[in-house]
C-alpha cells in the first residue's frame, strides 16, 4: 500500500473574514501540494474563523460559510490541486436551522462529506450548547484505501462518545480539528488526551490547531501527531504559522509507527516565553485585526508599563508604540529617566506631557485632597491618551496587571485603566517580574540590548501620587498577596479554607474584601489576553451588587 502523506495546515483566521480564511485555505494547500501531501487538515471553524459567538446564529453569515466552502473547493479544483483531500472547519445548518460547527472533506471540487461537532461544551470558554446542534456519531473518510476518521475539538474529551464510537471500525488515523485556547499547562493536557484517544483507536492521532488572537482568546497552534503507544512523532512550534508533514505508516511498520523523527519535534519552551508569546499574539492581533497600526500608553518608569511596552514593540515593532510620560509633582527623577530609558531600548516615539499645570487648574475649583486629590492626577492622564489617540488613531493599552484588578487596586478610567485592550489583564504583579527577567534574559542571550530597564524591574512600585507612595502602604507584599489571590480567585477557597493553609487573618480579611467591593471596577476594565484557566470577563463573574462577605463562620 503506497505512503499517505498528512499536511497540518496551522494557521490564523480572522472572524468574519471568510474571503481572507479562503484564501489561507488555497495557499496552504498549494504548500501542502508542493510538499507531496495527500490529506491537508485545517482547524476549527477554518472558514468563519473561531469563536463566532452569536453570528452562527445569523443566517446571511450561514449562508456565507456555505458559499466560502463550496467556493473553496471549485478553486482548488480550477488550481489543479482537485486531488487533494482536505478537511476543514466550517459552519453548517441542520434542516431545523440550527447551526452546527462542522466539519467537511472536500476533494475533486466538491463537498464529498460532512461531519457535525457531536460533544458540545457548556463551561469556561465557551457556551456552545444554547447555540449548536449535536451532530452525528462518527465520520469515517476512505483515503487511498486508508480508514481516516474526522473529530471535532472536544469530541475526544468525553468518554463513551464519537471516539469511542469508532472503536471496531478499523481506523488508521484519527484526525482532530481544533480551536483550543491557550492556557499555560495546557499543552501537556492535549498532549495526554490524545495519546489516550490514540491507544483507544489504536491509530495515530494528527491534532491540528488554530492560532492567532481573537479578543480575550489565544489560540497557541502547537499542532502534534502522536503514535498509536502515545509516542509524540511530530510537533509544530506555537504562535505562528506552520505546515506539519508526516507520512502515515502502514499498520505493519510497527517500528515507524512509534519511532520519532527527532527533526519533526518543535523545540521546547519554557512556561515563561509561552505566556509571553501569548500576550504578544493577542496583542497583535487584536491591534492589526481591528484595524489599528500602532498603540499608545503611559510610560511611568514602572515594570507595568514598561513590560506592555516591550510587549507592543514586539507585537508591532517599537516605531508603532507611542510611550508618553505625564509628571506630577510627585514624579521622581528616575521614574522619568527609567521612561526615557525604556523608549530609547524599545525605539518607541517618546513624549513628555507634564500634568501639574493641569491639576493646578482642576484644583482651583474644586480644592481636592487625600485620595481624591491623588485620583484627580491619575485621570487627567487618561484624558491626556484618550485626547492623543483621538487625535493621531493610537489604540490606547492599558498596562494594569491581574492582581491590581482582583483588588481593584487602580483608579478607573486612569492611565491604566483606560484603552482598548490590557495585555497584562491575566498576569499577575508576581508573574509580571519574572516576564521582565525572562524578556531581558531572551534578549541577552541573542546579543540584543535588553528592552526593560534594570532600574524599572528592582524598584519598589509605586503610584507616586503622594510624597513617598509604594505600593505596600495599601497592599500585603505582592508575593503573598499572589498566594492568596490564586486560593481565593483562582481556586474558590473561602475565608476559612486560607486561614488553615496559615495566611496571616488581618491580611486575608484585607484581601478578601478588596477582591469583593471590586467586581464593578473589573467589569469596566478593557479585554486583555487569557493566559491562565481563569480569567477575570472571561470565566469568572460574581454580582456587582451583592452583600455576600467572607466574614468568621
Amino acid at each position: 500500500m503506497p505512503r499517505l502523506r498528512i499536511a497540518l495546515a496551522q494557521i490564523n483566521t480572522c472572524v468574519g473574514d471568510i474571503a481572507g480564511n479562503a484564501a489561507l485555505v488555497t495557499k496552504s494547500c498549494r504548500a501542502a501540494h508542493e510538499a507531496g501531501a495527500d490529506l491537508v487538515l485545517f482547524p476549527e471553524m477554518t472558514t468563519t474563523g473561531y469563536p463566532i459567538e452569536d453570528l452562527a446564529l445569523r443566517e446571511s453569515f450561514q449562508r456565507a460559510a456555505e458559499r466560502s466552502a463550496q467556493r473553496i473547493a471549485a478553486d482548488l479544483a480550477s488550481e489543479g490541486l482537485g486531488h487533494l483531500i482536505v478537511v476543514l472547519g466550517t459552519l453548517g445548518v441542520a434542516r431545523s436551522g440550527r447551526p452546527f460547527n462542522q466539519a467537511v472533506v472536500i476533494t475533486g471540487g466538491e463537498i464529498t462529506a460532512r461531519y457535525n461537532k457531536h460533544h458540545l461544551p457548556n463551561y469556561g470558554v465557551f457556551d456552545e450548547r444554547r447555540i449548536f446542534a449535536a451532530g452525528e456519531d462518527r465520520c469515517v473518510v476512505d483515503v487511498h484505501g486508508r480508514r481516516i476518521g474526522v473529530v471535532i475539538c472536544e469530541d475526544i474529551w468525553a468518554d463513551g462518545g464519537p471516539v469511542s464510537q469508532m472503536d471496531g471500525a478499523g481506523i488508521d488515523l484519527l484526525t482532530v480539528l481544533n480551536g483550543s485556547p491557550f492556557e499555560e499547562g495546557k499543552g501537556h493536557a492535549r498532549t495526554e488526551l490524545a495519546q489516550r484517544r490514540a491507544r483507544e483507536v489504536g491509530a495515530p492521532v494528527a491534532y491540528v490547531n488554530l492560532w492567532g488572537g481573537q479578543d480575550d482568546l489565544v489560540f497557541d497552534g502547537h499542532s502534534f501527531i502522536v503514535g498509536p503507544d502515545g509516542t509524540v512523532l511530530a510537533s509544530a512550534p506555537g504562535f505562528g504559522d506552520a505546515l506539519l508533514v508526516w507520512d502515515l505508516p502502514d499498520k505493519a511498520d510497527s517500528a515507524r509507527a512509534s519511532s520519532p523523527d527527532r527533526s519533526q519535534l518543535a523545540e521546547q519552551t519554557t512556561d515563561d516565553e509561552q505566556v509571553y508569546r501569548a500576550c504578544v499574539t493577542g496583542l497583535r492581533d487584536y491591534v492589526l485585526k481591528n484595524g489599528f497600526r500602532s498603540v499608545l500608553l503611559g510610560l511611568s518608569g514602572g515594570i507595568d508599563s514598561a513590560l506592555t511596552a516591550a510587549i507592543a514593540a514586539d507585537a508591532l515593532g517599537g516605531t508603532n508604540v507611542v510611550g508618553v510620560s505625564m509628571p506630577s509633582s510627585f514624579s521622581s527623577e528616575h521614574s522619568k529617566d527609567d521612561a526615557a530609558d525604556l523608549a530609547k531600548r524599545l525605539g518607541a516615539d517618546f513624549r513628555v506631557q507634564p500634568i501639574a499645570a493641569m491639576v493646578d487648574g482642576f484644583q482651583q475649583d474644586l480644592a481636592l485632597d487625600g485620595v481624591a486629590e491623588e485620583n484627580l492626577q491619575a485621570r487627567i492622564r487618561g484624558v491626556i491618551l484618550m485626547a492623543i489617540s483621538n487625535r493621531e488613531g493610537h489604540l490606547v493599552i492599558a498596562p494594569g496587571n491581574k492582581s491590581e484588578l482582583a483588588t481593584g487596586y487602580a483608579t478607573i478610567y486612569d492611565a491604566g485603566s483606560i484603552g482598548g485592550f490590557a495585555p497584562l489583564k491575566d498576569v499577575d504583579k508576581s508573574r509580571v517580574w519574572e516576564l521582565a527577567r525572562w524578556r531581558n534574559a531572551h534578549a541577552e542571550a541573542n546579543g540584543e540590548t535588553p528592552p526593560i530597564p534594570v532600574n524599572s524591574i528592582e524598584k519598589p512600585p509605586s503610584a507616586e501620587l503622594r510624597p513617598g507612595q509604594t505600593d505596600q502602604d495599601s497592599l500585603p507584599p505582592y508575593e503573598v498577596l499572589d498566594e492568596v489571590l490564586d486560593a481565593y480567585v483562582e481556586h474558590a477557597e473561602g475565608r476559612a479554607e486560607l486561614l488553615a493553609r496559615g495566611y496571616d487573618e488581618t491580611v486575608v480579611d484585607t484581601v478578601l474584601a478588596l477582591v469583593d467591593r471590586a467586581e464593578w471596577k473589573r467589569r469596566q476594565y478593557p479585554p486583555g489576553p487569557k493566559v491562565t484557566a481563569l480569567a477575570f470577563g472571561r470565566d469568572r463573574r460574581l454580582p456587582i451588587t451583592s452583600r455576600w462577605r467572607e466574614n468568621a463562620e
